[in-house]
């Protein structure tokens, strides 16, 4: 079975290909943080080398024709790959060379490349998983130019799975080359109930959980697995809070901090952006009295009082300025710069 949750429209795509044996050599797999993307892209090399569905029968997909619904998950290959343990699963990404720890790094694209070229060890099908691969052309082009040489060219039975939040952002050279994945956020009250259900989460809790993962399982299932998580996500929240309300020299310090981590942990810095995002797109619904569909309803008074001091507009225009930064931090931009632009653009208290 799928372990794959919410994304039943790519499931019934990936079930027909198995089905068929037509499994495209390349797929782009896009979508927010915590969607669910990493399951997926294990999901899919269990599936080309599960036992049971005929993964290990080189050219064949399924025993049998019309056996579907992914892969069994308990054969030993299933079990291995998901214990990250398999000789033909390689995952590639962000951060492998601590000199240029905010891309995937042409060294990587190298090794990747030696791997598939050697014949299938466990299996029938060689998988490489590039986790940020929107950051193969970040401020170079050589990483990127040795991917679409595979690309244009794989070798037999290899299965390569490019996972980006920023779709934008890949060449489009690569996502040419690619079949296109898009997972989409999950609606409140599925995420809710497959919490209520499969993770026995009491109802009320479960609610509350879907409403601020905003539709991403993947968030909800790391809360109730580290309870901490939720904690330092509270923490995160109270600080972009206390900086949108401070001076410009408070911002920027921040801004600077920001920018020390991001040379060591790009990943963090991209999260933080995010609650940004959220906080601001609940002091929009707050601004424009729609505060049922505020995520973090436990800071109504916070998010009123940055909803009465500053314009629809400039909120707005401010959730675009956010977003911009986030593509160009993947664009390899100075990001102490980048950050300091966006610290300008917070929206300023109306007189």
């Amino acid at each position: 079975m799928w372990s794959t949750i919410g994304q039943d429209h790519l499931l019934r795509q990936l079930d027909t290909g198995l089905q068929s044996g037509r499994l495209a050599h390349a797929y782009l797999l896009s979508g927010p943080p915590h969607v669910g993307k990493m399951t997926l892209a294990l999901d899919m090399a269990a599936a080309v080398n599960c036992a049971v569905l005929g993964g290990q029968q080189a050219g064949s997909m399924f025993a049998e024709p019309g056996d579907s619904s992914g892969p069994c998950g308990n054969c030993e290959p299933c079990q291995r790959i998901r214990r990250g343990v398999f000789a033909d699963l390689k995952t590639v990404a962000v951060g492998g060379d601590p000199r240029v720890a905010t891309r995937i790094s042409i060294e990587q694209v190298r090794e990747a490349e030696s791997f598939l070229a050697v014949t299938p060890v466990e299996g029938s099908w060689k998988v490489v998983i590039f986790d940020g691969a929107e950051t193969l052309a970040a401020g170079q082009s050589e990483p990127a130019n040795a991917l679409l040489k595979t690309l244009e060219e794989p070798p037999p039975q290899v299965l390569v799975l490019l996972l980006t939040t920023n779709e934008d952002a890949i060449l489009p050279t690569i996502r040419s080359r690619c079949r296109m994945l898009p997972l989409r956020p999950m609606p409140g009250e599925a995420l809710s109930e497959y919490l209520v259900s499969n993770r026995e989460v009491e109802p009320d809790q479960a609610r509350r959980l879907a409403r601020l993962a905003r539709g991403c399982p993947g968030w909800a299932i790391n809360v109730l697995d580290e309870p901490d998580h939720l904690d330092a996500y509270r923490e995160q929240l109270s600080q972009v809070a206390s900086v949108a309300s401070s001076p410009l020299d408070a911002r920027f310090n921040y801004a600077n901090s920001l920018a020390g981590t991001f040379s060591g942990d790009r990943e963090a810095v991209r999260q933080e952006l995010y609650l940004w995002e959220r906080w601001w797109r609940d002091v929009l619904l707050i601004k424009e009295r729609l505060p049922e569909r505020v995520h973090n309803d436990d800071w109504l008074a916070e998010l009123t009082t940055h909803a009465d001091a500053v314009s629809t507009t400039d909120i707005v225009s401010f959730l675009e300025s956010v977003r911009e930064t986030l593509s160009v931090l993947d664009a390899n931009v100075n990001p102490r710069l980048a950050l300091e632009c966006l610290m300008l653009a917070v929206p300023a208290e109306e007189a």
